[in-house]
């Protein structure tokens, strides 16, 4: 799809800072596995509303203008899922409905006051982190650009629950967010510190600084992953760009480890849903 200018110098910086890989690596997948994923692995047979939405593929919109540009994407597994799809399509309306109005708004500020418009875009796709018998979980990366001399990338997640046909925060399945943070702090903070010494760059230690050198996990993006396909057992903290550091650090993306510390403070409905690696 086309991107921006200042798209281009955002997304050339992110191969080089990308130095830990995301938990949504999950294991090839056999033909068998390819062919059970079109009904939905692990769902019951009744899960399957019927046939049009057994046979849903991935969802892809795109809308390009010299207003704005528009795309928002999400995996053939969410579209299989009838509510799941009807959330994500009423998302997809909404933020297109704000780009739009957010753009011709700066677009008569930018005539009335005689400067260039560039084009806003936001751009989104959702893909799968794992599918267990019980959960769809998803990641979303976000690039959006609002006129400024570069874009910004963000990041969203989201479970759902087949059991109760809901939507669900990965942080909903525990006690608390500082129990959460507490459990995981300390992987946590020195993967952070690996990934910046990787590329070079030490973390700030005084205690002023404009930068956090370990934010609370709990207020990032977490994304859970599984290796089995049937429980969770691994943990990715996604941070976009200014949280731990300068623009050009770019984000960053901490696999942590699910330890027994970690499933300790899961809330009693999801404990079988997890399982410690260590």
């Amino acid at each position: 799809m086309p991107i921006h200018a200042p798209y281009r110098v955002a997304a050339a910086l992110v191969p080089a800072i990308l130095l830990i890989a995301a938990c949504s690596n999950e294991p090839a997948q056999t033909e068998a596995d390819k062919a059970a994923a079109a009904t939905v692995p692990g769902a019951p047979p009744d899960a399957i509303e019927d046939v049009k939405t057994a046979n849903a593929t991935a969802s892809d919109v795109k809308d390009s203008s010299d207003l704005m540009e528009f795309a928002y994407s999400y995996p053939k597994e969410a579209a299989q899922i009838a509510k799941l799809a009807e959330w994500l399509d009423n998302d997809r309306a909404t933020r297109r409905d704000a780009l739009i109005a957010e753009s011709r708004r700066d677009q008569a500020l930018a005539q009335k006051e005689g400067f260039p418009y560039r084009p806003h875009s936001h751009l989104q796709r959702w893909e799968r982190v794992t599918d267990t018998p019980r959960f769809l979980s998803l990641s979303s990366e976000i690039e959006t650009y609002t006129g400024g001399a570069h874009g910004m990338t963000t990041f969203d997640t989201l479970l759902w629950d087949r059991n109760t046909g809901e939507k669900r925060a990965p942080l909903d399945l525990f006690t608390s967010g500082a129990a959460f943070d507490a459990a995981i702090r300390s992987d946590y903070c020195a993967a952070i510190k690996r990934a910046k010494l990787a590329k070079g760059i030490q973390p700030p230690s005084e205690p002023d600084s404009v930068f956090d050198a370990c934010p609370p996990a709990s207020a990032q993006t977490v994304w859970l992953g599984s290796s089995d396909r049937r429980h969770f057992d691994r943990l990715t903290i996604a941070i976009a760009p200014y949280e731990i550091g300068a623009y050009a650090e770019g984000y960053y993306k901490i696999n942590v480890p699910v330890t027994p510390a970690l499933v300790r403070v899961v809330k009693p409905d999801y404990a079988r849903d997890f399982l410690s690696v260590r």
